[in-house]
Formats: structure tokens, sequence, C-alpha cells
């Protein structure tokens, strides 16, 4: 049960002081929402009943019964108790004490609903939102049914409909067959337990008289939630706190995120998006494991609820907030880096050594250093360490390299840029108009900041740079005052998605191509691939937590993910980034990054053989990469995909996060430690091993590694298409694919293809009849050749 909280841990995050924590607070620190939903000092107003509705336009009002926590004690422990109260205010003719304010119902597609509630009345005209395609939600509201019911209203659509009571105000969701997938919680839902519980409703700070939101819905007992962003923590979010605050997580090991991402799913069939930039803190059954207490940091709740399997609720949910570009095929090469190189002569060395060692890449990295001083970021090259500049990322072009610049968007008061910066008033200001930081942090709500931006990142686009590395963007003041209008506690999570947004554009218009190489994000920053996963330890546990968070963070809208091959944080032991590197080779994108030395011919010959086996599968097999990652932009996908999407009827996949499946159909088992062989759990229906064609059925196996050290599995059924192996995808010949075909009994096996510059992705089926392969449907008849080589 809830103890009584002290009133110190429940003010400091509290808007009145936001930016301003003392105590055990530093700078940047996650705020938790949830405490200001603890604090004795706030009134609470528990959403009661419907007290008006329209059923054509979806709008009514709800009223709100005034309370206050209060103590209770019994047998010496000290409990807390929401208790009913009278109006505070004066004069009191002027107030209400149970107000009545706005609900909305709306449909934005036939699987989305929208539910929006406010605390008080909205005076500032609605904008459009960054993290909506086109500012605002679509109007789908004919594709449902309206009804009335002796307990409300009722909406049905093809799949699934929509309850609201009027007293007690509910908002049930049920899926086609009637089953209710959640809904609101009022007080009577809570009453039959001793722990004291907050059903839907709102909070008035006592600090400044804000608002701020708990969407209380239901949750079943088998109930499992996903998603959330890069989440390091364990992959199924059941009985967890999350908290969605950008932050540099300074590795890939607790519970802070680079990538919070406010949106989640269920394996009840239903997933949430919380339509907010504020702090937010999901407590997802943890106080109370039937509760899940959305609390949201702003004055309203504005949730798009999707109904369906996870497919489904991916379509939809990117529908809504937008599906990538597919990148640049060159993209999908291996990119060599570490932090960093120095010269243009240490670059020109490592293009010469990854073509005379037979490693197949397409990107060389500058990272930190190609400034005048490490990590000074003005844009320049510097003068003393790259001669020419322009010469050298030509002739790396010529040589099938394109070139990666790192930046960031803060800059200190020694970067000659500072100055400028200062004067024409493009960084966040504080409360005085000052700056808030020592650093100068560029507002990117400054459209005059975005344009002096993109005028820096074109001058290198134009050079002949291919990516932008977008690194940093966690750290937007909290404080600070935007050229929005709005405060750091809306501006800061929207921070990452403006960043992306502003490099990935300019890129488009200068190269064709959008991409970028970040690691912040918000809702909406997947439409700007792609995104790499910060600063992982060189160890065996992170490289598992990396895992856990390409899963998490492909469940919430991303189909382009990548991470640091054998960690960041200092030189990876020889054994875990040899482990590591398969498992970097079949992620939709692959870096080696960190510490020196990352060039594989630095370690043991031994371990150089191996990487270059790695690498050669994972270029042989580009046009199954290129395929499945088209695949994956139209329907919201990721590369990287957690058992289940694919298996939703499967209660097994449900519990996997040690293994995934790279696209549709190659199940990945990386080791995880220094062994050779592993447990691995198949979904239903018959398995082929890619290096050792050994065949398995659906459930578990002790499976053994093959000479590359990782656990690759084929669903039978699949024509997996290869190409010719080449050192750079510039090199590849398309016009000629080999297929490799896992069929085990007599049918059809079905492969998909999607060549350079096509406009659709198209199928291939290769048909058995007893030991006899052939190839009965053949795409792209006049610009490929398809040959069978098993």
């Amino acid at each position: 049960m809830k103890k009584l909280i002290f009133l110190l841990m429940t003010i400091l995050t509290t808007p009145a002081i936001f930016g301003q924590l003392q105590g055990t607070n530093v700078l940047n620190e996650p705020p938790d929402i949830s405490q200001d939903f603890e604090s004795f000092k706030n009134t609470f107003y528990l959403a009661d009943e419907l007290t008006s509705f329209d059923p054509q336009t979806g709008k009514g009002t709800i009223k709100y019964l005034r309370h206050n926590l209060a103590t209770r004690q019994a047998f010496n422990n000290m409990l807390s108790k929401l208790i009913p109260a009278e109006a505070n205010e004066f004069p009191t003719t002027e107030y209400a004490a149970s107000p009545e304010l706005p609900f909305t119902i709306s449909f934005v597609s036939d699987r989305t609903i929208r539910i929006q509630t406010c605390s008080g009345p909205k005076f500032r005209e609605e904008e459009p939102s960054l993290m909506l395609i086109g500012g605002q939600a679509p109007d789908a509201r004919n594709l449902w049914k309206y009804s009335k019911t002796a307990e409300g209203h009722r909406y049905t659509g093809p799949h699934g409909s929509v309850l609201i009571t009027e007293k007690p105000w509910h908002v049930y969701i049920y899926d086609t067959n009637g089953k209710l997938l959640t809904g609101t919680l009022h007080l009577d839902d809570v009453k039959g337990t001793y722990t004291p519980v907050t059903p839907f409703s709102f909070i008035r700070r006592a600090d400044d008289y804000s608002r701020s939101f708990d969407a209380a819905f239901s949750m079943s007992p088998e109930e499992k939630i996903f998603g959330c962003g890069e989440s390091f923590t364990q992959f199924n979010k059941r009985g967890q706190k999350v908290i969605f605050w950008t932050d540099d997580a300074n590795g890939v090991q607790n519970e802070t995120m680079y990538k919070p991402i406010p949106f989640y799913m269920s394996s009840r069939g239903y997933g949430v998006f919380m339509h907010h930039s504020s702090p937010i803190t999901a407590d997802f059954g943890k106080y109370y494991n039937a509760a899940n207490s959305m609390m949201i940091g702003d004055d309203e709740a504005d949730l798009f609820v999707f109904i369906g399997e996870p497919k489904d609720i991916l379509d939809a949910y990117t529908d809504l907030t937008g599906k990538p570009e597919l990148p640049p095929l060159w993209s999908f090469g291996f990119w060599m880096s570490r932090i960093t190189y120095f010269s243009e002569q240490e670059g020109r060395a490592v293009a010469e050594n990854l073509r005379k060692n037979k490693i197949p890449s397409d990107v060389i990295h500058f990272d930190t250093g190609w400034f005048d001083v490490d990590w000074r970021n003005n844009y320049e090259f510097s003068a003393d360490r790259f001669e020419n500049p322009k010469q050298m990322i030509s002739d790396m072009k010529a040589q099938g390299f394109n070139v990666c610049l790192w930046q960031l968007p803060y800059f200190t008061p020694k970067n000659t840029l500072f100055p400028e910066i200062i004067e024409k008033g493009l960084a966040v200001k504080d409360k005085k108009g000052n700056i808030p930081y020592e650093d100068a942090v560029l507002d990117f709500s400054n459209p005059e900041t975005v344009s002096w931006y993109q005028a820096k990142i074109a001058s290198l686009l134009e050079m002949g740079v291919g990516v932008i590395k977008v690194d940093f963007g966690e750290a937007a003041p909290a404080s600070g005052l935007y050229h929005s209008g709005k405060t750091g506690f809306y501006e800061h999570n929207l921070y990452p998605l403006r960043y992306n947004k502003a490099v990935a554009e300019i890129t488009k218009k200068v190269t064709g191509n959008t991409i970028i190489w970040a690691r912040s994000t918000w809702a909406g920053s997947q439409r700007y691939p792609l995104h790499w996963g910060g600063d992982a330890a060189t160890t065996n546990t992170a490289m598992a937590s990396t895992l856990r968070a390409g899963l998490s963070i492909g469940l919430s809208g991303f189909s382009f993910w990548s991470h640091d091959v054998g960690g960041f944080t200092t030189k990876s032991p020889e054994d875990v980034y040899r482990r590591w590197t398969p498992f970097g080779m079949l992620t939709s994108h692959v870096r080696s990054h960190g510490e020196p030395p990352t060039e594989p011919w630095e370690y043991s010959k031994e371990f150089l053989n191996g990487f270059r086996k790695a690498d050669n599968m994972r270029y042989e097999l580009m046009p199954y990469i290129y395929s499945e990652a088209k695949y994956a932009t139209e329907h919201g996908l990721p590369m990287l995909r957690a058992l289940f999407v694919e298996f939703p009827n499967d209660p097994g996949s449900w519990l996997i996060d040690d293994q995934y499946l790279f696209g549709s159909s190659m199940l990945v088992a990386p080791l995880f430690e220094n062994m050779e062989e592993r447990n691995v759990y198949l979904p239903p229906g018959t398995w082929i091993d890619y290096q050792t064609n050994k065949v398995y059925e659906g459930g578990w196996h002790t499976i053994k590694a093959g000479e590359i050290p990782i656990v690759v599995l084929i669903k039978d059924g699949t024509v997996i298409p290869t190409i010719k192996l080449a050192q750079s995808t510039n090199d590849m010949d398309w016009s000629k694919i080999n297929l490799k075909v896992y069929k085990e009994e007599a049918g059809t096996a079905i492969g998909k293809i999607f060549l350079p510059g096509a406009d659709q992705i198209k199928e291939v089926e290769v048909t058995r009849s007893g030991n006899n392969l052939k190839i009965t449907k053949a795409p792209f008849e006049n610009e490929t050749t398809f040959k069978i080589k098993n």
C-alpha cells in the first residue's frame, strides 16, 4: 500500500519549478510525473459521469468529482486514501466544485480510435502536430456505425467496437468477437481492493495551479506490454514504470532512454499512442497490477488506440505518425568507424586496408576529430590534417565508399560559431533572455535557426558527403524558453524530432536521399531513418541489452536501427567482438564503432577471417535485405522483428527476447556467451539451418552455431535471393540473382524481390517436385535472370 510521501519528493518535478530542480536531482534527470499523483498538496479530480454527448460529433462533457489525499492509520501503518473534498476557492459562487469538462471520441481509421479529455478551457488555437503526418489526424468516422445502448453509446467498426457508458463514465474497447481489450477505470472499479488506486483523473497542483492527467485503464491477468521506444530494461514492460523523457543514457543497461517513444502495444490486441511531448510516466501495473496508469504532464489527455494484431497495430500507428522512405542501397553496406579518425591520411589508410583485406564496405565515418579541435564542431575540416577533403571524398566515392561526418547541435563558448549563434538569437534562451547552459543549444523551433543550420550541413553534402551523424539531442534545456512560445516542459522531447527532421530534409534536398545516422528520437522520428543504439559497454550483458532495445524500438514504429558492433566504451574483447559481429551483420544497418581499435585487421588473423566471412554473408544476402527493407517501409514493420509479430497466435513467441526475425523469414539467435551452441525457440513449423541445412521443427532445441558464430534458420517455404559477392554495393551485378530455396516437401517456396530503381516489390516462386526445383515465377524478366543455387 502507498505510504505517506514526503512532500519534498512531490515538488521536485512540478512545472512551477521545472528546470530548477534541487536536492538529489541533477541536470536533465528524467522527471517522474507520477510523484505529483502522490502529493497530499494537490487536488484530485476523478472522472465520474458523462453529462452531455453528441453522437454525431463525438463531443461531450465529463463531470469530475473533487478529492484530496488523506492519511489513514491502521495498526501503526500510515496509508493514503482519496476522499471527497469540498470546494476551496473564493468567491464560492465563481468556481465549480465538480467541473464539467470536454471529452471527445473520434475515429482516425478502421482500426484507430482517438480519445481526448481536457482539464480546463483551451484558449490557444490548435496547432499542427509535428508528430502526425500532415500535422493532424484524418477523419474516418464514416467507417464506424453508431447505436444507442441502455448504458450509453456504442460505435462499431470493421475490427472492433467502443462502448461509452454514461454513469459511471467509461470508455470500453472490444475486438470483433466482443472480447474486452481495455477500458477506463472509474473509482467504482477499484473499490474491491484495500490498495488505494487512482482512477481516470487529473490533478491540480498547489504549487502553480497547473494540471496533469492520469489516464488510467484496465489490464488483464496475462496481458503483456511491449514498445515504449529503445528501452534497455526487460522486454515485457508489464510490472514496470517507464519514464518518457529523452536522455543521454550513457550506456544501454539502465532505465533511461535516448529514444523514448510514447507508444506501446499489448498482447491483448491493442496499442496506444500517447500524443504528447510533455514528460510522461506510465505505470504498467507496477504499483497495482490491474491498472495501467498513463500519467501525462500535459493538461489534457490525447490518446490514439489501435485494434488488431501486432502487424495491424504497427501499420496503423505508422500511417498516423509516418513511415520511413527507403534509405539508399549503399547505406545497407558495412560502415567502418572508430572514435576517431583524425586526418585524411588515416581515412585513406582505412579505405585502403578495407579493400586490401577484402572486407566489403560502403561507408567510412569520421567521428569527432575532423575539426581543428576534437569535439569542437564548426562544420570545417581541419586545414592542417585534411589537405583536400573534397578530393578525399571524391576519391573514396570512386573506391565505393560514402563518407559520414559527425556533428552535434551544442556549441561551446570557444567554438568559432558561438558568437554568431548568440548574436542572431539562434539558441534556446532562459527566463532572463540569456542562455541556460554554458553551451549554446540550437533552437530548432525557430525557422531562422533551421535555415542557418541547414546551410552549414548543405555545404558538407555539396562537397560530396553522403550522410551526417546526428549525435546527441537529448539535453534540450528543460527550463528553456523556445521560439515556439513553449518551455522545455513541452519542447524537450520534441527536440530530437525537430533535429532529425532538419538534417533529413536538407540531406534529401541536396543528395536525393532521406538518410541520417541519429541517436535521439521522439514519436515521428521513424520518418527520418536511420538511428543507432548509443554507447554500449563491450560486454555480453550489453550485447543482450542492445538486442532487447532493438526489439523494443522495432515495436515502436521504427523499421531501421543499428548499434555499435562490439560495443563502444572500451576496446572490445576479441571474443565479444567475434560474436557481436554476425549479430550486427544481420541487423538492418551495420557499423563497427567505438574506442580503438575497431578495425578487424587490428585483431588476430583468425578474427579477421571470421569478420570477413560474416561480412561476406551480409553482402551476399543484399537482395534479401534490400527487398525486406522495402517491404518494411510499406507496412511499418521493423527489420529486426520480435517473433510474435510474425507469430501472434503462438504463446511461446511472446516470451522470447534474445532472438529475432531478420525480415520475415530469417530467424537469428546470437551467441551472448563464449560458447558454440545455445537454446533456441522455434515458432510452429519447419525451420532449416542457414549454415548447416539441418532441419528442425517448432519448439525448443539446442543448436550449434555454424562456421559463422551465430544461429540462423530459415522458415520452410522461403526463397532467399542472394547476389555474387562484391566489395561494395556499387559493384554488385543485379542482373544475376541466385536463389537459395528452403522447401522440404513438395510445393511452392516464395521470396520477395526488389531491385534498385524499381517501383514495387515482386515475388519469385520456386516449385519442388521430388528432388527437382523449378522456377515457376520470375519477375523483372527484362532486367535480371534467376538461378537456383542451393
